[in-house]
């Protein structure tokens, strides 16, 4: 007995099921939900050259968020200032958000998204 014939003996599939036909009725079913749309995304993304800033720049007129991780231009601390007021100016003129998370995490909110900065006492 093969795996796949213990594996459908196991759900209760008879031998005559068709894998096919079944992967179609569950695509007809629309239990898919990890490929659903959605209307804005939280994208990761690591800031490695200058290209990058034209790549969260668009996600964020897309209206992502943007979860930037500085840790490849870390051994370049100029290039890297530079390239995080570059992202700044652009933030700041479309009314988004800007907060350091940590020493290497940077998020970034697009247009009328804001990041509450302080914690309430």
């Amino acid at each position: 007995m093969g795996i796949f014939e213990k594996i459908s003996k196991g759900l209760g599939l008879g031998k005559e099921m068709n894998i096919e036909e079944y992967m179609n009725a569950v695509e007809m079913e629309d239990v898919d939900v990890l490929h659903q749309a959605a209307d804005f995304y939280v994208k990761p993304i690591a800031l490695e050259s200058e290209a990058d800033v034209s790549v969260i720049i668009e996600e964020l007129k897309n209206r992502n968020i943007v979860l930037l991780n500085v840790t490849p231009m870390s051994k370049q601390p100029n290039k890297l200032k530079q390239m995080v007021d570059n992202i700044k100016l652009f933030v700041q003129k479309n009314n988004g958000d800007i907060a350091r998370l940590d020493e290497n995490k940077i998020l970034l909110t697009p247009s009328k998204v804001k990041i509450v900065k302080s914690r309430k006492k």
